[in-house]
């Protein structure tokens, strides 16, 4: 193996090596996500090359320089306003949800009018429709880091994989009984981190994991006793978050299928549910008004997000892992501080609930969508104060 070059990843903070192996170029991940801007960099970089043999001392300064870019990442405050930038019309029926790509650039919308909608976030220019699904397309998602495949699950009960730059469907991921899949509507999926794996909840309570290249199944969680309605991987792909009507959510260690631990503190259903980018936090939402956040380590109560007049339908953490978002039946959406509990700034604008909500990868730009019975389908993209 022969390193040909070193890249920085400021969320979650790491290093990625790009190496040579057998001929091809190849690419793998440091990660460092314990990473303070208190942390020593030698000691750092002590740990590195104990565990990476493609660090040599010809690279120590190169990756101690690395080290340092993201400490000083590390220290700038995040506590910034928004403001709204533009307003769009996105679907002649309901809003479902919203997800960005790794960039920022686009993001994409789901709706009940079956489709999945593919737009430029500079411009709001609509870029493509994927068109397939026999009913509403409720969760949506894009394969992040890497950005060029997106995920839509429907009530038709399939999943469906698709190019994000040509909007052509690869795959169909279907399921027609409780033993290979879903029996109900799909209501939730994520991707894991390589892309490699897709996990998919549906309102027949079950939990369903799948091999993306293959479309073979390959676990099926059970043990909630309500519909599900969110699903998740944390960073490294070896846990899974659901959060269900039954007012819980659960931890799964993923390789094995194994339920981990109950989350439990909500006196309504759990609407939302989310790891924060080192999966060292959990954040939920519920239709009792309020958000929790618990460490997903030990599993243990971190703090609760008070002040919403209206069931929170969505919420997720900044890509720095210090402020959630939160989006509300009241039409509002809110930033809060993770270590106060307090809230940041709140985001009003919508004239009906909002329905789903997004960071960008950088943490400055937000996407809220609007649910409504009318005519008014609207998305709403927030950029950071300057």
């Amino acid at each position: 193996m022969r390193l040909k070059q070193l890249h920085i990843r400021y969320y979650p903070p790491g290093i990625i090596l790009d190496f040579e192996k057998g001929g091809q170029l190849r690419t793998k991940s440091i990660d460092l996500l314990d990473l303070t801007p208190e942390c020593d960099v030698n000691e750092v970089l002590l740990e590195i090359r104990r565990v990476e043999p493609l660090i040599t001392v010809s690279r120590e300064e190169q990756v101690k320089f690395l080290i340092k870019k993201l400490q000083d990442k590390l220290s700038q405050p995040d506590d910034h306003k928004f403001d709204l930038f533009k307003t769009l019309q996105a679907h002649i029926l309901p809003l479902t949800n919203v997800a960005f790509n790794k960039s920022g650039s686009s993001f994409i919308t789901g709706s009940y009018d079956r489709t999945c909608k593919i737009w430029d976030t500079a411009s709001g220019t609509e870029l493509h429709t994927l068109e397939g699904h026999k009913n509403v397309v409720y969760a949506v998602a894009f394969n992040n880091p890497y950005g060029d495949k997106i995920a839509t699950g429907s009530f038709d009960k399939t999943c469906r994989l698709w190019s994000a730059e040509t909007g052509q469907c690869f795959y169909t991921f279907r399921g027609h009984t409780a033993e290979i899949g879903h029996s109900a509507e799909i209501i939730s999926l994520s991707f894991n981190t390589v892309g490699s794996r897709l996990v998919t909840g549906s309102f027949d309570h079950t939990v369903s994991v799948w091999d993306v290249p293959s479309g073979r199944l390959v676990h099926n969680l059970k043990g909630h006793r309500g519909e599900i309605s969110s699903v998740n991987f944390n960073w490294d792909s070896s846990l899974i978050v659901t959060a269900s009507m039954d007012k819980t959510c659960k931890v799964w260690d993923a390789e094995g299928g194994r339920c981990l631990a109950t989350l439990t503190g909500h006196n309504d259903e759990v609407l939302d549910v989310c790891f924060n980018f080192k999966g060292q936090l959990i954040a939920t939402a519920s239709a009792d008004g309020t958000s929790r956040v618990y460490d997903a380590q030990t599993f243990q109560f971190v703090c609760k997000l008070e002040g919403h007049e209206g069931e929170i339908s969505k919420v997720c953490f900044n890509p720095q892992g210090t402020c959630v978002l939160t989006g509300s039946a009241d039409k509002t959406a809110r930033v809060w501080s993770v270590s106060s509990g307090s809230c940041l700034q709140v985001l009003e604008g919508h004239t009906d609930e909002i329905f789903s909500c997004a960071f960008n990868y950088y943490g400055d730009t937000i996407i809220t969508g609007n649910y409504t019975h009318m005519h008014a389908h609207t998305v709403q993209s927030w950029r950071k104060r300057k």
